[in-house]
């Protein structure tokens, strides 16, 4: 039974356990903010342009059931907040930083395209294996790039 207890102790205190429920607590907390700014804010600016006192009251009844349209677009302009959010504040910085770390060199290729069928032939061919058509051969500084 101790040996059960270590290993859930271990297995919860790990750095990435912890890191995910944070980002978890975080994100929910933000998805919060957001919606509150999205239905406080900006549905209200668009209820007044569209000359609605309550945006998220609109909607429309079929058969006894009410169906909330105003609502669903609150949810959606608040989806798209928080997508466009995570976008430029998230993935747009990490992918600049792993652009930046990379360290492999360009692999040189093996084949190229024969002008005349499309297909992949070795880089030295001076025929098409496909068409056999005599094909242009690559210049030499193209060969030791």
């Amino acid at each position: 039974m101790m040996k059960a207890a270590n290993d859930f102790k271990t297995f919860i205190l790990r750095g990435n356990v912890v890191d995910l429920a944070v980002g978890i607590i975080i994100g929910a907390a933000f998805g919060t903010v957001v919606a509150a700014f999205v239905k406080d804010l900006i549905t209200p600016l668009i209820a007044a342009i569209g000359g609605k006192p309550d945006f998220a009251a609109l909607g429309f009844t079929i058969n006894h059931s009410r169906f909330l349209l105003g609502d669903f677009i609150n949810a959606v302009v608040s989806f798209l907040i928080i997508a466009l959010v995570v976008f430029f504040f998230v993935v747009r910085p990490v992918n600049a930083l792993m652009n930046r770390r990379k360290t492999e060199t360009p692999v040189d290729p093996m084949t190229r395209e024969c002008p005349y069928c499309v297909s992949s032939i070795p880089i030295r061919a001076t025929r098409c294996a496909f068409c056999t058509q005599e094909v242009p051969p690559m210049a030499a500084t193209a060969m030791a790039q």
